[in-house]
Parts: structure tokens; sequence; C-alpha cells
């Protein structure tokens, strides 16, 4: 799963009940001119959030660390909001749980199960999203603000899993990537982060990056990552029995820098 985090460095999530189809931007209830408006944010990846029926949907918008959060009177108001003002600040974490069925069966059958006991742990905090990325690896949770794309968690992970964020630190055992960066750097930090132990939830500064290598900073020390891009023949998805054409990451080198500073 190492490096499989979609590369997204702001989302745009909005409040919508129902059926999403197969792909939410084009086959949910929204109305078109509410679509269009989302798919016109540049820079921003728009994505379906809910969890239960509601008369005044809820938007977020997670950028630069940061969430801001509006409630409308009707999702019709959309298009007139000012991102960039109206919104007031989000101080929680969004744990974002694809259930998104229609997409793929996986995520229905292994993220509903997830989605069900997060929101028992973490009620105020947790939402089922539209297709995210990477259906294979369900169920797949995103966390905002930091970004972070996690999978394969079971059920049973639930309340550890959220403890483990609240306390600000990540689980590296089920961790993809963090999503603002490219695939290979994505890998390069999850590698050194297990090489060293390095949990905490903030994202490690990078020094310098051409893909291959990766150099972080940690603390007074600094580490250079190599990491190595090999391609696989899998299953991608479970709506499919046929292989198609992916990759795995794989570390080739974890070196400390001398002379740092």
């Amino acid at each position: 799963m190492v490096g499989t985090a979609s590369t997204v460095t702001a989302f745009l999530l909005v409040e919508c009940e129902g059926p999403w189809g197969i792909d939410a931007m084009r086959d949910s209830r929204l109305p078109q001119e509410v679509k269009r408006w989302m798919r016109s944010r540049e820079g921003i990846r728009p994505l379906l959030i809910r969890r239960g029926p509601t008369k005044h949907p809820r938007v977020f918008l997670s950028r630069g660390g940061r969430v801001t959060t509006i409630e409308l009177d009707s999702i019709t108001q959309l298009p007139d909001i000012d991102l960039e003002h109206d919104p007031s600040t989000y101080d929680g974490q969004l744990f974002l749980v694809c259930t998104h069925g229609r997409h793929d069966v996986c995520c229905a059958e292994r993220g509903r199960p997830l989605w069900k006991e997060l929101q028992r742990v973490a009620p105020d905090e947790t939402w089922q999203v539209s297709h995210i990325g990477g259906d294979r690896f369900a169920a797949n949770v995103l966390v905002l603000p930091h970004g972070l794309y996690y999978g394969r968690i079971d059920p049973d992970d639930a309340e550890s899993f959220v403890e483990t964020h609240r306390a600000g630190q990540l689980d590296l055992d089920h961790l993809r990537g963090r999503s603002a960066y490219p695939f290979e750097v994505q890998a390069a930090e999850v590698f050194l982060r297990r090489e060293l132990g390095e949990t905490d939830v903030r994202p490690l500064p990078i020094r310098d990056s051409n893909g291959v290598r990766t150099t972080f900073e940690v603390g007074d020390r600094a580490f250079e990552v190599e990491v190595e891009r090999r391609t696989t023949s899998e299953v991608l998805t479970c709506r499919s029995d046929a292989a198609g054409a992916g990759w795995t990451f794989h570390p080739v080198a974890v070196r400390e820098v001398r002379g740092h500073g």
C-alpha cells in the first residue's frame, strides 16, 4: 500500500444525502449548477460526504493543514460561498471512510462496518466519503487536516486508530501515504518513519528530493531515503477480475546525512 495515496493538496467536502451512483460527481442528486461549481475549483478535489438525514448540509475545505467549515440552509447556496472568507475554522480532525459501494463493492463490504465502528468511537468526526482511490486497499480512511490516506483497517482497529490520531501520532502499519507528496516521497516518508519509529503526525521537513532520493530533516538530524519503483500486474479493483498495471515501492537505502546544519 505504501506510496499509493492520491496526490491532492486541498479537499472540498460537500454533504450529500441519497445515492451517489458510480461516479458521485456525475450521478449524485446535487443540482447541476452545484456540480459545475465544485468541479471548477482549481487545485481542489471535490468529494461527497454523508452520515444521515440533514436539513442543513455541511461543507468543509481542507487546505494547508487547516480545515474550515460552513453550514448551509440549502445546497443551492454553495456556488455563492466565498471559500476564502465565509467558512469558520474547524478545530477537530475528520475521519473519512470510503463507503462508495456503487463505485466498487469492496468499499461497501469493508468500508461500512469500519464506518459504523468509527462513528461509535468518534461520532462528530466520522463521515462516509465518496471514492478516494485504492479500492483494493479497503477499508480506506482519509484523515484531515493532515491529508493522510490509510488502508486495510478493520473494524476492530477503530478505537485504537482514533486514539492514536487524537494523541497526534501515526498508524504506520496502515499508512498509505501523505497526499500532499508525490508517490515516491510518500513511500520514502513511511520507510524512514518505520526505520526510526518516528510517529509524530506532523510532516517531516524535506530538504531536497529528486523522486528517487529524498532527504528529510528529523530534529537536528537528516536522512536520505532512496526508493525503487517496481511495476506489477495485479487486480486493482473488486469489480474486476482482470489484472491491471500497478506499482509497488521498495526501500533501497536509508542513510543519515552527516554535517547537517
